[in-house]
């Protein structure tokens, strides 16, 4: 004789009609340790997790023995050129604007990210989990507007408190207190670090109030140079260095304070550059000569009438 087992209590409580319990609970909503809660249901069925995963595997595998030679034999170090390359080719995409470039650039240095994860993975230094562990923590503690009971009204006060949040990460400097600048690399590029520096400062209060303000003091430092330059009895190289760098520093400032971005503007400058000098070659040889071989006078026309060309206009 068979036996006719009972399904089990929650499915009879749902043929009921009634709830399982727990039913009714998105398991994707998630209590962040910092008591942030919030859903990750809108990623799922995306895959993501999977292809990381997948990603993450791949470049251990080219790190083992059978794996790639050229890969086993790269450090944090010798890395380090091919990290920033990356970071800029991933710039120069945002300023093509083509979306497909920029996809593959971000993989591209993903890619430098999981390898050097993987690397501090076999020296037991940490793994790309705590990575992911550390910035997804990071975040939260960064913006608790959104998971904590702090509030922001305004993007500028998200940004005062992101700089106060991360001073108190940081803790003590060596003098025994915080700084707002602790945080800015000195390995930087001197223009982004010089970016950097004035914006966090600028983000608590110390700050130009006028546009006028900030021509007035570039003015000012123009005028400075201009007399070690042309002292007559002449000027050491290290002060006329001082004083270059100081009228860069406003510059900067100026820039970001017209909420522009220095480098940006640097670049569109360099690229306007390049076309005009290649314009100059270009009626150079159309002239059966190299530009070096053009005089002086010459080229300052040539130079003028490239302006034109670039331009979108004719001669």
């Amino acid at each position: 004789m068979s036996v006719r087992r009972k399904p089990p209590r929650s499915a009879r409580r749902h043929r009921r009609g009634r709830p399982a319990r727990g039913a009714g609970t998105d398991r994707s909503t998630r209590t962040d340790p910092q008591g942030a809660h919030f859903s990750e249901g809108r990623f799922s069925g995306t895959g993501y997790g999977r292809k990381f995963e997948r990603f993450v595997a791949l470049q251990a595998k080219l790190l083992d023995p059978d794996g790639c030679p050229w890969d086993r034999e790269q450090t944090h170090r010798t890395l380090r050129s091919y990290l920033l390359e990356e970071a800029y080719e991933v710039l120069e995409a945002i300023d093509t604007g083509d979306p497909g470039r920029l996809r593959d650039e971000l993989g591209d240095l993903l890619l430098q990210i999981v390898f050097h994860a993987e690397l501090a993975r076999r020296a037991g230094q940490f793994d790309i989990g705590q990575v992911l562990d550390g910035i997804h923590d990071k975040m939260v503690r960064r913006h608790p507007h959104v998971f904590g009971r702090r509030r922001a009204a305004s993007s500028a006060e998200v940004l005062r408190n992101w700089e106060e949040l991360k001073t108190a990460e940081r803790g003590a400097n060596a003098e025994g207190a915080p700084s707002l600048l602790d945080g800015v690399p000195r390995s930087l590029p001197a223009l982004l670090e010089a970016h950097q520096l004035s914006q966090r400062a600028a983000r608590i209060g110390f700050d130009w109030d006028r546009v006028e303000d900030l021509v007035s003091k570039l003015q000012e430092e123009w005028t400075e140079l201009r007399q070690v330059l042309f002292a007559p009895e002449g000027t050491a190289s290290e002060r006329i260095e001082e004083e270059l760098g100081d009228l860069l520093f406003v510059t900067v400032n100026l820039v970001r304070f017209l909420g522009l971005d220095p480098e940006a503007a640097l670049k569109k400058a360099n690229r306007k550059f390049v076309a005009r000098f290649q314009e100059m070659e270009k009626r150079a040889r159309q002239q059966g000569r190299r530009l070096s071989e053009v005089p002086r006078e010459e080229m300052e026309k040539l130079w003028e009438e490239s302006k034109f060309v670039v331009s979108g206009r004719t001669v």
